[in-house]
């Protein structure tokens, strides 16, 4: 009998984590503050008692219920209120401008200097003085402003009239055509069965990967078999 309580409080407890992070919306976990990260774990915590709950699955059960309620209420008031989301969730720190490191905005962000130079090379900079500024933002990434002779070139230095990027659709994903997807860039069906044929494709699940734009152009990836003597040593 134990041991059925046990399944069942656990799809109980996964029913229950799988709406709440429904509800808590899909930001990742590199987007977090530490107040959501520390919540999270929380209610995960919690869940895993719900699970195992031996006597009253009820308390741990009202306790993921709250802990998600206070949640949202501390989202509702961060949206509307901007001084108390700046007070709660941190705002952006100067940790170096114009050639010089902020001491104090470290002390602050409680950040090494060595972990500061390291997140740099992450970034692609490993000289300073080819950054303007770097500001390290709430959820504790950092943002580079690289000086005008380091910035990438784009279109516009160059005098360039460029076209406007479109949006690629997955129209079929692992051998299923996505009837939306093709629906949200304008195509049909029947104009992606034709293409296919035309390239000498006449089975659809022997397309891993197709991407479509609206002008019609399609991009097709067919599945491979793997052979041993492809893999890397």
């Amino acid at each position: 009998m134990i041991y059925w309580r046990v399944i069942l409080t656990s799809v109980l407890s996964i029913a229950v984590m799988y709406a709440i992070t429904r509800l808590l919306g899909y930001r990742q976990v590199s987007q977090l503050s530490m107040f959501d990260y520390v919540n999270g774990i929380t209610i995960g915590s919690i869940a895993a008692e719900l699970a195992t709950a031996q006597e009253n699955w009820l308390l741990p059960l009202i306790a993921m219920v709250v802990y998600c309620l206070g949640v949202l209420a501390f989202s509702a008031l961060c949206g509307r209120f901007t001084a108390f989301r700046r007070n709660m969730e941190g705002k952006p720190e100067i940790l170096y401008s114009d050639g010089e490191l902020r001491f104090e905005a470290f002390r602050r962000t409680k950040l090494d200097l060595s972990e500061f130079l390291m997140m740099c090379r992450n970034g692609g900079y490993f000289d300073l003085q080819e950054l303007q500024s770097v500001i390290m933002e709430p959820n504790g990434k950092l943002s580079f402003l690289p000086k005008g002779e380091y910035r990438p070139v784009c279109a516009q230095d160059m005098d360039i009239s460029a076209k406007d990027s479109v949006l690629l659709a997955n129209v079929i994903l692992d051998g299923e055509i996505m009837e939306e997807n093709l629906s949200a860039v304008g195509l049909t069906r029947t104009w992606l069965v034709n293409t296919l044929h035309e390239r000498g494709i006449d089975k659809i699940r022997t397309v891993f990967l197709a991407t479509a734009d609206p002008s019609g152009t399609l991009c097709v990836y067919k599945k491979c078999v793997f052979r041993e003597k492809d893999r890397l040593e």
